[in-house]
């Protein structure tokens, strides 16, 4: 109904197949409307609209977010929290790759239509402080409880090697904390 704020808004976004599935079903439903309306339907080509084709106002959609979470008993969150959950999730999907490896096409960044990689980071990389804290654990009872106090790492068994080999492989800046420790540097 207006101008996007930046360029970067306009963007082709993939939908995973079920979202796509549920779209085009909607989107029949709202054929159909619109055939049965006539000409009361105004149609502005909008995914959301009312019964006759017109703009939602916010609150309507936010009075159906509202009875969605009560019906579902989801946590009381607010509409936009969709959009950073989504993101953060992109971005654990990718262990913090937010670039896509081939040619300019930026992956999660593309999404969310920011025009600068950094802003993404910035806002959205404290979802990996979870991760960390697991990854943290999953070294200590994996791998370090296998070792004993005057064992050395290489005389670990080959399951906690492979284990360790595992995690290093999904996060591979683990490969760097753990060669400062080995070291005696600070983190």
């Amino acid at each position: 109904m207006k101008k996007p704020k930046t360029e970067t808004s306009i963007r082709k976004i993939w939908l995973p197949k079920p979202l796509a599935y549920i779209l085009r079903d909607w989107k029949e439903r709202q054929e159909k409307l619109k055939e049965f309306m006539g000409d009361e339907y105004v149609d502005y080509n909008l995914v959301l609209a009312l019964e006759t084709g017109r703009p939602c106002e916010d609150r309507v959609i936010g009075n159906q977010f509202e009875r969605l979470k009560k019906s579902a008993s989801l946590p009381n969150v607010v509409f936009h929290s969709l959009r950073h959950s989504s993101t953060t999730y992109k971005l654990k999907l990718n262990h913090g790759d937010i670039k896509a490896t081939q040619g300019d096409i930026k992956a999660v960044q593309g999404d969310t239509g920011h025009a600068e990689a950094r802003m993404v980071t910035d806002t959205y990389a404290h979802g990996f402080d979870a991760d960390r804290k697991l990854i943290a654990q999953e070294m200590d009872s994996g791998f370090f409880s296998k070792v004993g106090g005057d064992q050395k790492p290489a005389e670990a068994d080959s399951a906690t090697v492979d284990l360790l080999k595992q995690l290093v492989r999904q996060h591979p800046e683990l490969l760097t904390e753990l060669l400062k420790e080995a070291n005696g540097e600070q983190k």
